[in-house]
């Protein structure tokens, strides 16, 4: 039982009656009555407000929950008496979780259902677990506040960025994908995959004239092609120590995660096969380009699994693997960290070998907090010694990018909030210059 203030100041207004009590015996009396008259009443409240099994509550969300966003939960209260009153309901969802409240108001009437929605966003990947919904609600009498909890307890499973998958997928019905910052992408040259004969028109030309088909129907024919369609995309995914590196409080692996699961969505959408391969000190994961949607939901399950390994990549032996395993030409996008060493003259020259059979594409992601502390003014000699090396992370890197690119290699460095966005932008204009 908990008093409201309301309660509290009528149970205070005898107070100064006792008080008075010192020179009139009478009103002593009179206080201690009216004090134990107005406990009588909180305890009457306390029974007229019922038991929490007046209620009905229930908690709905996604069966799975998207890393890096806000997901939506909905929490429903049902009041099966004949008495409507006001409430707080609290959920005790994952303390992991960034959640921007817990408790949600609302006021319900008799034999009515009130629903109320908060986010939450959750940091990681993983399995977590719902606690029980408490819920505290008012009097009739509005003297007291009663307490109870349902039990709501239940797993919970966060995966990669399914929302975006959804967002894209309304979008692009409506023909609105400008609205996630996709370009429309203009098909460069032509494509090389048969599609079928129509009659010559005059701006066609004439390389493009098909002479036997000409010849039988004694008019001439042209035949039409389109891009190739069953192309392979390749992700690779490094969970080296580097992608451990928290940006935005999200790790740097978790944003790729998020850009290779609308990579694999996209792609297999464009009918092309599509497939992942993890890798840290050794190979991790492989799954073989194909096509499809069953290969998404294949590529999802691999991707909830994969976690930050504290070892230094290898790039030799994952990129001499995909070498093997995937002997046709592919796109190969890369997603990894920069920095300098022995790992970085191993990527480039791994890489530079890659590029002979297939079209490799190197992503990186920005950090925009050593980006500002390169740009600091100093104040101190910490914040000097803060902005020297932010400014010899970005050198190194930079070096690292132009190498790759003085050798031909593909490279897209963006902020992690840009990153999906822009890889899928580059596929889309890859595959629009018909590079694939």
């Amino acid at each position: 039982m908990i008093p409201t203030n309301y309660g509290i100041l009528i149970l205070l207004f005898a107070a100064p009656m006792i008080a008075l009590g010192v020179w009139l015996d009478a009103l002593e009396w009179i206080g201690w009555g009216y004090a134990a008259l107005v406990l009588l009443l909180y305890y009457l409240d306390w029974r007229l407000a019922g038991s929490v099994e007046r209620f009905e509550m229930t908690r709905t969300h996604d069966t799975k929950l998207s890393l890096g966003v806000d997901n939506p939960v909905t929490v429903s209260v049902r009041n099966r008496s004949r008495r409507g009153t006001s409430f707080t309901v609290r959920d005790e969802a994952p303390e992991q979780f960034k959640i921007e409240t817990r408790t949600l108001d609302g006021k319900v009437l008799p034999m009515e259902t009130w629903q109320g929605t908060y986010h939450l966003q959750p940091l990681r990947r993983g399995d977590y677990q719902f606690g029980d919904i408490t819920l505290r609600w008012l009097g009739p009498l509005k003297l007291v506040i009663r307490q109870g909890k349902v039990k709501a307890a239940g797993p919970v499973k966060v995966y990669p960025n399914l929302m975006d998958v959804r967002k894209y997928d309304l979008l692009l019905r409506r023909n609105r994908l400008q609205e996630i910052g996709l370009r429309n992408t203009r098909m460069f040259g032509d494509g090389t995959e048969f599609e079928r004969l129509r009659e010559y028109l005059p701006d066609d030309e004439y390389r493009r004239i098909n002479w036997k088909a000409t010849a039988r129907r004694h008019r001439p024919v042209t035949a039409q092609y389109q891009t190739e369609r069953s192309q392979s995309v390749m992700a690779v995914l490094d969970t080296g120590r580097m992608m451990q590196s928290p940006v935005a409080d999200i790790a740097k692996l978790d944003y790729a995660v998020n850009a290779v699961l609308l990579l694999g969505y996209v792609a297999t959408g464009k009918g092309d096969r599509v497939g992942v391969m993890s890798f840290a000190d050794d190979v991790l994961h492989y799954l073989a380009p194909r096509q499809g949607r069953g290969q998404f939901y294949r590529m999802l399950e691999v991707l909830y699994g994969v976690d930050a390994q504290q070892v230094e990549p290898n790039y030799r032996k994952a990129l001499t693997y995909l070498a093997v395993k995937q002997r046709r030409r592919a796109l190969i996008v890369i997603f990894t960290d920069l920095s300098s060493g022995a790992s970085m003259d191993s990527l480039v020259a791994q890489v530079s070998l890659l590029a002979r059979t297939s079209l490799p594409l190197v992503v990186t992601i920005s950090d925009p907090d050593v980006h500002k502390a390169s740009e600091q003014r100093p104040h101190d000699s910490l914040s000097m010694y803060q902005r020297a090396i932010a400014a010899q992370m970005l050198d190194e890197r930079r070096i690292v990018l132009d190498t790759l690119r003085k050798r031909g290699i593909l490279t897209l460095d963006v902020p992690a909030n840009q990153l999906s966005i822009a890889v899928i932008n580059r596929y889309l204009e890859l595959k629009g210059r018909t590079l694939l």
